[in-house]
């Protein structure tokens, strides 16, 4: 990252406008290293680019940005067609900011994310651009390169798409927070009833190994089955860790209440949760790919707009 004391007036207007990037293509991408990557290329592309010509750079870079976000995305999803067992987005720590505001937390949720892979790269763009920037049409339509009918079209289609997938429930953070924490302790403890207690019937458990770890390759959908595999936590041991060797951390990961399960010398997995009505755990994320864990052993938290 660029510091703003070496910087030069070039690098300055880049580093102002850094955080929106990389919340932009986070969001796009669903991984903090695809992320990376592009805002590093966009930063070539504006290092490269006539400034003189730049009336408003905040645009201009957004452009970059969502251009390179798509085109990496229209990469990645080919190579996602052949991926072992079920794809989740790539976890990442987030600091009390995005906690603090629900519309920003919800929009890095796991299960948002989860939905936006189900979407053309145009129309998860605009979603992003417009449901969580708050962009004008006009502005999205510079910013991808299409018309503005087309952009309509597209985030229409998008937002019937995501509330009929994704139904929100605001709830209050501080019961999510103390359900999260009241989960850990009976998984740990191996408390099936209070499991089964704080479990919604229809609770689905989602689990991405990667074929790198082992995982289910399906999800794995009910209230007892999903209650006995997590109330197997205290007395088994996961991915080669003995139950008396394993630590779980229990911090804001995307955005809401997560589980960190650190092993001796690695992280092993992250869980991430999503409520029902009555405050009830509906869905479990799991993801254990080490290749998705290397920013969360590396303790970086993302400050995201």
């Amino acid at each position: 990252m660029i510091q703003p004391h070496q910087a030069g007036p070039d690098q300055l207007a880049f580093q102002q406008y850094r955080t929106l990037l990389f919340s932009v293509a986070y969001r796009l991408l669903g991984s903090a290293a695809d992320a990376e990557d592009v805002v590093q290329d966009a930063w070539f592309k504006w290092s490269a680019a006539d400034r003189s010509q730049v009336a408003d750079p905040k645009a201009y870079l957004t452009r970059i940005i969502s251009n390179l976000a798509m085109e990496r995305l229209r990469s990645t999803r080919r190579q996602r067609e052949t991926y072992v067992g079920p794809w989740l987005p790539e976890p990442i720590l987030t600091g009390p900011d995005t906690a603090d505001g629900v519309a920003s937390a919800d929009s890095v949720s796991m299960a948002l994310l989860v939905v936006l892979e189900t979407l053309s790269p145009l129309e998860r763009a605009v979603f992003v651009l417009k449901e969580v920037f708050a962009f004008s049409y006009g502005e999205i339509a510079e910013a991808v390169e299409r018309s503005e009918s087309a952009v309509r079209q597209a985030g229409h289609r998008a937002r019937e798409h995501v509330q009929a997938r994704r139904p929100r429930y605001p709830g209050d953070r501080a019961r999510r927070r103390d359900v999260t924490e009241r989960f850990l302790a009976a998984a740990t403890g191996g408390d099936l009833n209070t499991l089964m207690e704080l479990l919604s019937p229809g609770v689905t458990l989602w689990t991405d190994g990667g074929g790198k770890v082992r995982q289910a390759l399906k999800p794995v959908v009910g209230l007892e089955t999903v209650a006995r595999w997590f109330a197997a936590l205290g007395t088994m041991s996961y991915q080669g860790v003995e139950p008396g060797q394993m630590r779980a951390e229990l911090t804001s990961v995307n955005g809401g209440p997560g589980v960190v399960f650190r092993g001796p010398d690695r992280v092993i997995a992250t869980l991430t949760f999503d409520f029902d009505p009555e405050g009830r755990i509906s869905a479990i994320h799991n993801v254990a790919n080490p290749d998705k864990l290397q920013a969360i052993t590396d303790g970086i938290r993302y400050e995201l707009r």
